[in-house]
């Protein structure tokens, strides 16, 4: 592999991510390309979640729990790097405060038991909490619920930062990044893809790796080898700043039917956290709306609404700003993670949605050993390119805009 030339296209946390992984191996030159800048689009309009507590037992449980492992330890070899580097780890403000789930209903409570069974025989901490118990870590959650567990490896970081950091030590690793480089099509020689044309010129290289988040399944078109990844967009509400309040990411039991939902239309459920700023976060909707990036008061106000359930103390609290942004989407709900056997040289690392900053390093690791050929931690076959769910068209009203 000494030499082996990859372009990762997207300079988001996933692109990120992949990048440090191949700079840090070894043997690879890294070229980081994105048609803006890094983390601008959706890293940049995410909350900044590494949950296990949502995902049931399967490949995307397994391949959570790889990262949230590695997240710390990330963290840590980058603090120990070149000048600056420690603040960079301190900017991306890693915060292993735990989840918490809330039921407020008596079937909600019964799903949630169930579902939480499934995940303690696949290794996940799931804990129980009584009225006290649960008043005692959120004493302004509400007390009108049936059932809540706390999953104490949840952890958020600040996104943005986060992908600055894993860049950042991508390139302190040898690796260069161009930005304004949009990718317009594909330089093939004998069936192989050995260069990228874009608006700055063809870019060669022995391996492309598409990490373009919710236009990854535009890029892959366009490179001649289409997938089935979508926009889905999300919303989210940001209080003015509070005294502590919410002191675990905390949302209630429907957040995860929403999360595996296929729905077109809107999902909303109830997800409150805090940052460190003391701003608090209210989301989550999801909605498949293509690339239409207009804020809707109605999503808003069904947001709002849902995260009143779980803490009414918040209805007189001031909102600052509302932002949402796209996440990709793939109608079986996995990553798509692996060489695409329709062209070679031509590999992606997408298809995440809403779980690509805390799943981005299992992504990036996974791939890294696909590349050198060395077996993954996890298996990676659910994950493959040539599955029904990826390589099916994808609606053409969410590939315009």
């Amino acid at each position: 592999m000494n030499g082996t030339r990859v372009v990762v296209l997207g300079a988001g946390i996933v692109g990120a991510a992949c990048a440090r992984e191949l700079a840090l191996a070894g043997g690879f030159e890294v070229t980081v390309v994105d048609r803006g800048g890094p983390a601008e689009a959706t890293t940049a309009h995410g909350e900044g979640n590494v949950l296990v507590s949502d995902k049931g037992p399967g490949p995307e449980l397994r391949l959570a729990q790889l990262s949230r492992r590695l997240w710390p330890e990330a963290l840590a070899t980058i603090a120990d790097g070149p000048a600056g580097s420690a603040d960079a780890v301190r900017a991306v403000e890693w915060d292993p405060k735990g989840g918490i789930v809330v039921a407020t209903t008596e079937a909600g409570a019964a799903g949630l038991t169930d579902f939480a069974a499934g995940q303690r025989a696949a290794g996940v901490r799931a804990e129980v909490l009584d009225a006290a118990a649960l008043a005692a870590a959120e004493p302004h959650v509400t007390r009108d619920h049936a059932a809540a567990l706390h999953y104490p490896e949840d952890a958020q970081v600040q996104p943005a930062a986060a992908a600055a950091a894993l860049l950042g030590d991508a390139l302190a690793h040898g690796a260069t990044l161009r930005t304004g480089c949009e990718v317009l099509g594909a330089r093939t020689r004998g069936g192989r893809l050995t260069a990228v044309r874009t608006t700055e010129g063809d870019l060669a290289a022995d391996l492309f790796v598409n990490a373009a988040g919710p236009w990854s399944g535009r890029l892959a078109a366009r490179l001649g080898a289409p997938v089935d990844v979508r926009p889905r967009r999300g919303d989210i509400l940001v209080t003015a700043p509070l005294p502590p309040t919410v002191f675990h990411k905390v949302y209630d039991a429907d957040y995860v039917g929403a999360v595996g939902s296929s729905a077109e239309d809107l999902q909303t459920s109830a997800v409150v956290e805090a940052t460190r700023g003391g701003t608090v976060l209210l989301g989550s909707s999801r909605r498949r709306t293509g690339f239409d990036d207009r804020l809707r008061p109605e999503v808003l106000a069904a947001i709002a609404a849902k995260a009143l359930r779980l803490f009414p103390g918040l209805a007189d609290v001031p909102v600052m700003r509302a932002y949402g942004g796209f996440r990709p989407y793939v109608p079986d709900h996995l990553p798509v993670i692996g060489a695409d056997p329709r062209l070679p040289g031509l590999w992606h690392a997408s298809g995440h949605e809403g779980a690509g900053i805390g799943l981005s390093l299992g992504t990036a690791r996974v791939l890294r050993d696909l590349v050198r050929g060395t077996e993954p931690e996890i298996d990676p076959a659910p994950f493959r390119v040539d599955r029904p769910a990826v390589l099916g068209a994808p609606a053409l009203s969410e590939e315009s805009a």
